[in-house]
């Protein structure tokens, strides 16, 4: 399973969640990347975005961005992004995403709403999560709108750390809502991230 998030110049919110995302998914098969729907390629991440991850034990030293294509699109199988305008902008370059492209606060949701009403199915992580994107157009109606994640680029400090935890904090409630028959394996002390951990190294 290939997770892409997507943001605007993948180099400030897309990054941390690809970095957080595959961190929580070391032990298991998969992939996680990130673009940005105008982003330029080979930048470095924004130093505020790094210095958060930095903070948590995360080495993003390596990352460089992507522009999104619409091959990039076509071969994920579950697209996170942070705004609804975004989301216009994959389905637009992609229209064949459009059943597996969500905002991250609405796809949390959706995991959340699935677990607590027995519709996660499968044995694996993959599995359940693609339960999830299958159940997504039933479930719509039953949930409230999803807010955007702001983008911080060229803010204060404290708007990139709002945005890590409102990211965190979606990515968690992903995994804990797949955790009936699949539990993320527990990581060494500093690499579990937690919300606790956010709020102690910033």
């Amino acid at each position: 399973m290939h997770i892409m998030f997507v943001c605007t110049g993948n180099i400030c919110r897309s990054p941390m969640g690809e970095l957080l995302l595959a961190r929580y998914l070391a032990n298991t098969t998969v992939r996680v990347s990130s673009a940005g729907t105008r982003g330029l390629p080979m930048h470095q991440i924004d130093p505020s975005s790094a210095r958060l991850m930095d903070s948590v034990g995360i080495n993003s030293s390596g990352f460089r961005s992507r522009r999104l294509t619409r091959q990039m699109a076509e071969e994920s199988d579950l697209i996170l992004c942070f705004e609804a305008s975004q989301r216009k902008d994959i389905v637009t370059l992609a229209p064949a995403a459009v059943r597996y492209t969500f905002l991250l606060n609405d796809f949390a949701n959706m995991c959340e709403y699935c677990a607590k009403n027995g519709l996660v199915k499968g044995l694996t992580i993959q599995e359940r999560l693609r339960s999830v994107i299958d159940a997504s157009s039933m479930i719509r109606p039953m949930l409230p709108a999803p807010g955007d994640i702001e983008d911080p680029h060229g803010k204060e400090f404290a708007k990139f750390r709002k945005a890590a935890d409102q990211t965190n904090q979606a990515i968690r409630t992903m995994l804990t809502s797949m955790r009936k028959h699949y539990r993320v394996d527990a990581a060494p002390v500093r690499q579990q991230i937690t919300r606790q951990d956010f709020a102690s190294a910033w």
